[in-house]
């Protein structure tokens, strides 16, 4: 094993880490503000990788390509929140989750009708598709820009919540909407502007990752049973806390998938090692969330309600 080895693996723990970290985000302001089980939430991702691909193609801009997902993840959330969402909040969780599976089937056939069942697949420029000098070695410039605008939504969302007064009333409302309404607040306004922001973190997740994975109908779900594991591990509600679990699954699970089939290798041999490595790194971000729920159930950094 070599340091630009251990470097580059570092990078893309950290490069998964705050992808998650911008799925994570919205679902937790979501789930953990407003009582809400959005498990559409992957599909608002495959939304967004799909915007992103197509004006990407039509355009030559993937600059434009994520613009149009994060347009596409707020316009349908909202859309989705006014006509939907808003007549399940006084609902039970299990209501919320048979409505929001639903709209997975729909969201799913709609794409692959429109779209076909072959994979899109999201074009760069020269530019990002080159690599970028870091430590002495060449990382992908690519994978460096899913860094930077994971920690700048991070950034961006924390001054949000704690610096502006939307993220006043949202702190407020969380704790007491009915005191927050009877103020003069318009809470349905609040909640929708909240969902929506919400699908348009996931719409800019599936940009950012579809130029590395393909574009397909259903790749919201797999990604979304992740991003769960990271909300329970960082505490519901708190975003700060889906930034630092998002970078530990991130980690553990691409050093995992790397150096454990290194490690096995030692006393098994190499077909078995292959093979038993990436399966344990799976088995170990839910082995973490499982000791997380035994010792520490709210999570690791829990969001304190009214701060």
């Amino acid at each position: 094993m070599t340091t630009s080895l251990l470097l580059a693996q570092l990078l893309n723990g950290l490069q998964y880490g705050v992808l998650l970290f911008l799925l994570a985000a919205g679902l937790t302001l979501v789930f953990g503000i407003m009582s809400f089980v959005n498990l559409a939430h992957g599909s608002l991702y495959m939304l967004g990788a799909y915007a992103a691909a197509v004006v990407s193609v039509q355009t030559d801009s993937f600059a434009l390509g994520v613009l149009a997902a994060l347009a596409t993840g707020g316009v349908v959330g909202l859309i989705l929140e006014m006509v939907a969402v808003s007549r399940l909040y006084r609902r039970d969780h299990l209501d919320h989750v048979l409505a929001t599976f639903g709209l997975i089937l729909f969201f799913n056939e709609v794409v692959r009708m429109v779209w076909g069942p072959q994979p899109l697949f999201v074009p760069l420029s020269e530019a990002l598709s080159d690599t970028v000098e870091l430590f002495g070695f060449n990382y992908p410039a690519y994978r460096f820009l899913i860094i930077l605008v994971g920690l700048i939504v991070a950034v961006g969302s924390q001054w949000l919540i704690h610096k502006t007064r939307v993220g006043m009333l949202i702190r407020a409302g969380s704790v007491n909407p009915q005191m927050v309404g009877a103020l003069g607040v318009n809470i349905r306004l609040l909640n929708a502007m909240l969902f929506a922001l919400g699908a348009a973190l996931a719409a800019l997740a599936g940009a950012m990752a579809g130029p590395i994975m393909s574009v397909q109908s259903g790749m919201g779900e797999p990604v979304l049973i992740t991003t769960l594991v990271v909300i329970v591990i960082g505490g519901i509600g708190s975003v700060h806390g889906a930034l630092y679990a998002a970078i530990i699954v991130g980690m553990a699970d691409t050093l995992g998938r790397t150096f454990l089939p290194m490690l096995i290798r030692e006393f098994a041999d190499r077909e078995v090692a292959n093979a038993a490595g990436p399966a344990l790194a799976s088995m170990l971000v839910y082995l973490l969330m499982a000791v997380v729920l035994a010792v520490r159930p709210q999570g690791l950094f829990p969001a304190h309600k009214g701060q």
